[in-house]
């Protein structure tokens, strides 16, 4: 497991642990790699409620709620899909932050419009606030998913006091 990754995660949950606040994952291109980090920090049921692995578009929809309809509009690789994986996340788990991920790691699936390495990122806030920002990655699919798991954590990790 990668040293910053779970720094950055026990950063996250020393920052939660003091609000008595907890968190929930929702990850598509990084499989489980940022409920990995958090857990491997000792103690992290206190602050970590789940992660959703959401890699097919059934099973965004079936466990995050996501809308077919957008879905259809913008692609499962959009801010718009990070948008409601996070905001589905808080709902579903009943948490005060959340997380999520969704992009293209490689080696294939890209395309002009979204190259491998396009990858979108949603932070929410329980009561419906939530921020995206779009990534462009260089790198094999594990770098990929490594940046993208670090980059999440990052922001949480960054702001004093969590909020968005």
């Amino acid at each position: 497991m990668d040293a910053e990754l779970i720094e950055l995660a026990g950063g996250l949950g020393r920052k939660l642990a003091a609000l008595g606040a907890k968190i929930a994952v929702a990850e598509s291109c990084t499989g489980g790699l940022i409920a990995q980090g958090i857990t491997e920090i000792a103690g992290c049921s206190a602050w970590f409620d789940r992660g959703f692995i959401t890699y097919s578009n059934t099973a965004k929809i079936q466990m995050l709620d996501v809308k077919l309809n957008t879905l259809e509009s913008y692609g499962a690789v959009s801010a718009e899909i990070a948008q409601e994986m996070a905001l589905g996340a808080i709902i579903k788990s009943e948490v005060d932050f959340s997380l999520a991920v969704t992009g293209i790691a490689g080696p294939g699936g890209g395309s002009k419009e979204k190259p491998v390495g396009t990858v979108y990122v949603a932070w929410a806030q329980k009561g419906g606030d939530c921020v995206w920002r779009k990534l462009n990655l260089i790198g094999d699919r594990h770098s990929i998913r490594l940046q993208t798991a670090k980059i999440a954590l990052q922001y949480y990790f960054l702001n004093d006091d969590l909020s968005l």
